[in-house]
């Protein structure tokens, strides 16, 4: 473990840390102030100055004494790709409900969980110009996309049963620049470089926004056809959802620049509800 700097702002889990989204969000959150534990299986290649423990998301009493004190959880420990029902579920399912349960226990008062446009992969494409509604239901194109839509009903039942502020993020294209034209409906620029935002405080809410490691296919958006891809070669080519912006409670969305899992996790006083952006990871 690497003892970390003072934090003025408060302390953060972050699960999945060794990963490359983690390693982009880490900085900014540290540039902000923010006191990180970094919990991965795997040992990070570099520390960044921040403690580490390493463990399972699925070992409990380690996730509880990790979580002791935090002001949020940044859940982003998970299968990034398609693969078997086996390991879809008891990683990204069965390891979020492990999450949010020690969250919950550990009294931490907020958790940010990332989703992605594959929970909504088959949606139709909106007219040119056009965003989709904020109220666009689940309608998954993999088991990918079937445990993302289960990550957000987790959300919206810890943010309604227990009182946990949840933000789940629909991440679609997380790159430094978007690599083609299709990219260019899905893709949220990095954050600028010490500009920390303190978005409004959110209590169940969705957000769609970018993606990080994005599954093999891109999120099928167009009409299914009557069969639909298969589970096992997921490899359409539809175009993905453009990105916007969604919440579950009335009130005005709003869309995150930067990265949305480091803006989510610096909101102000969270008030118990679940957010998303558009997703991809």
């Amino acid at each position: 473990m690497t003892a970390p700097t003072s934090a003025p702002r408060g302390r953060i889990a972050l699960t999945g840390a060794a990963g490359s989204l983690a390693r982009d969000i880490i900085p900014h959150l540290r540039r902000c102030g923010y006191e990180l534990v970094c919990l991965d299986q795997a040992e990070p290649a570099h520390p960044m100055g921040c403690e580490w423990v390493i463990a399972s998301i699925h070992d409990a009493d380690r996730l509880r004494e990790a979580f002791a004190g935090c002001a949020a959880v940044v859940h982003l420990a998970g299968i990034p790709l398609e693969a078997s029902w086996e390991e879809i579920s008891r990683t990204n399912i069965d390891g979020t409900q492990a999450v949010l349960e020690a969250a919950r226990a550990a009294r931490v008062p907020k958790a940010v969980l990332a989703s992605s446009i594959h929970a909504t992969g088959y949606t139709h494409v909106p007219a040119e110009g056009d965003l989709l509604p904020d109220d666009v239901p689940v309608r998954p194109n993999t088991f990918y996309g079937v445990s993302k839509a289960a990550v957000e009903a987790l959300g919206s039942l810890y943010a309604d049963r227990y009182g946990l502020d949840v933000v789940c993020l629909r991440i679609a294209s997380r790159f430094s620049r978007p690599e083609n034209e299709r990219m260019l409906s899905t893709w949220l620029s990095p954050p600028t470089r010490g500009a920390c935002s303190r978005p409004p405080s959110p209590r169940r809410r969705r957000a769609s926004g970018s993606s990080g490691a994005s599954p093999a296919t891109p999120a099928a958006t167009s009409p299914p056809t009557a069969a639909g891809p298969s589970d096992s070669s997921p490899r359409t080519t539809p175009r993905p959802t453009p990105a916007s912006s969604r919440r579950t409670r009335p009130g005005p969305p709003k869309a995150r620049s930067g990265t949305g899992a480091a803006s989510a996790a610096c909101s102000p006083r969270p008030s118990r509800r679940c957010s998303r952006l558009p997703s991809g990871v």
